[in-house]
């Protein structure tokens, strides 16, 4: 359970890129293992009212998960950044922030999530038929956020030191685990949809406590007694990193909840098409993720470091990975898509051909723009690390208004399939914001740190 922590600032970059992704990729593959056997248990055994009710909630649900890793994931940028200086004073300092930060989220957090559930149901349109099934699921889940922000800070500061292996091998165990007990507790047990959330909940802890353990033993990482104060100038600029990334999450996802309000005009027969492919996404995305928390890595760590050069081949070499990586996956779903779909629908066959041509034609849509997908991970992972969080930002506002304004517009002129535009024209409309922003934010640094140096 030792953290493994690696220094970016030498190397060839692609190939320490692909170092610290392979391992984050992998453990991003067995956590959405466990969301498709989640999804493929709920709708076998349950059937297909039981897999629109977890569609309902699914970006609910990433509304406090995307704040979460937000938050997180912005603290860490000081850490990375820290590491690449060899400055740990001041590392030690920033992760005693980051654990007062983080604990002031989750109460806050999990507050606001528990109580504001039935409001956004009824604004959402959540079908009567569902939203009581949906509404117990998310009580269950909502109810350990304290856990997912433990799991997402101690994940996030331990790949910040270039550890990712050790992230990987929490996700594995937390994984199996979740996909005994969902078949235990839902096929087995009959708790229905209540039984995958507390399977989910207990993963999630497995999760936790591992990475915890294995980043307090970074003996360079441990504050001191007389480092744990509270030091407003660094809790300030600790927000000023995850805020944005946070607030940019929040945005996503309410462009998402708007959506599903959409979505869930279609009835529920097109609810769990939609959400059939909706679990997939995490699948077409794995790699792009991966790429994208190995970017912050890379860019926060040679930031810190003053290699500016290895910055800009990194980000090259991170690109053209992508777009290779996103074209063989495409060539998959396509070929494969309505296999893998079927595993997540029974019920009446006339409702489960409906389902999966709903599902099918929105994966195949999704998978010939997925480069679109894995150039927006790079470019932003790498502006994060940067330490510029503000332009991700407005990469989201551009994101919701587009899915808004598709979503509200297209279905009037196409009907249902419509939605399925709102992922594409979000990816498109963020890529035109951040691509130009990363090149302005390089001549900036350019200016900038030759005057740091010299002064």
């Amino acid at each position: 359970m030792n953290a493994q922590i690696r220094s970016m600032t030498t190397g060839t970059p692609w190939k320490m890129i692909l170092t610290v992704a392979l391992p984050l990729m992998l453990g991003n593959v067995f956590q959405q293992l466990y969301t498709v056997v989640d999804t493929a248990v709920v709708g076998r055994v349950l059937g297909v009212s039981a897999l629109a009710a977890l569609g309902t909630v699914d970006w609910l649900n990433w509304l406090f998960l995307g704040t979460i890793q937000g938050l997180t994931q912005g603290f860490s940028i000081k850490i990375a950044q820290d590491f690449g200086a060899r400055d740990e004073k001041s590392m030690r300092r920033s992760m005693a922030a980051t654990v007062q930060l983080s604990v002031i989220a989750a109460a806050v957090l999990t507050t606001v999530a528990l109580v504001t559930i039935p409001m956004v149901q009824r604004w959402m349109g959540t079908p009567q038929e569902v939203a009581g099934t949906a509404r117990l699921y998310l009580r269950i889940l909502f109810a350990s956020i304290p856990v997912t922000v433990l799991y997402n800070m101690a994940a996030c500061v331990l790949r910040a030191l270039g550890d990712s292996r050790t992230p990987l091998r929490a996700m594995i165990l937390s994984s199996v685990t979740n996909i005994l007990l969902d078949l235990l507790f839902v096929a087995v047990f009959r708790w229905g949809v209540a039984g995958a959330a507390v399977a989910t909940v207990l993963s999630h802890m497995l999760a936790a406590a591992f990475c915890t353990v294995a980043m307090f033993r970074v003996r360079m990482l441990i504050p001191g007694k007389g480092e744990w104060g509270w030091d407003g100038k660094r809790i300030a600029l600790l927000l000023r990193l995850g805020l944005p990334v946070s607030a940019q999450n929040c945005i996503i996802a309410v462009g998402g909840i708007y959506v599903q309000s959409v979505v869930n005009g279609f009835g529920v027969v097109f609810i769990a098409g939609y959400t059939a492919t909706n679990k997939l996404y995490g699948l077409l995305e794995i790699a792009a993720v991966s790429y994208g928390y190995a970017m912050t890595t890379y860019a926060g760590q040679n930031l810190g470091a003053r290699e500016i050069q290895r910055i800009r081949t990194g980000v090259r070499s991170a690109c053209v990975i992508g777009i290779i990586t996103s074209v063989m996956i495409s060539a998959v779903m396509i070929v494969f898509g309505k296999w893998i779909l079927r595993l997540f629908l029974s019920g009446e066959a006339s409702d489960v051909e409906s389902a999966l041509e709903t599902a099918y034609a929105f994966l195949r849509l999704m998978s010939l723009w997925l480069p679109v997908l894995y150039l927006l991970h790079v470019v932003r992972s790498a502006l994060q690390g940067l330490g510029n969080t503000v332009n991700p930002l407005v990469s989201g506002i551009v994101e919701l208004l587009a899915r808004t304004s598709a979503a509200f517009v297209l279905p009037g002129f196409i009907g249902g399939p419509a939605v399925f535009w709102c992922e594409v024209l979000a990816w498109i409309g963020a890529d035109l914001i951040l691509i130009p922003g990363y090149y302005m934010e390089m001549r900036k640094i350019n200016k900038r740190i030759p005057e740091e140096v010299s002064a």
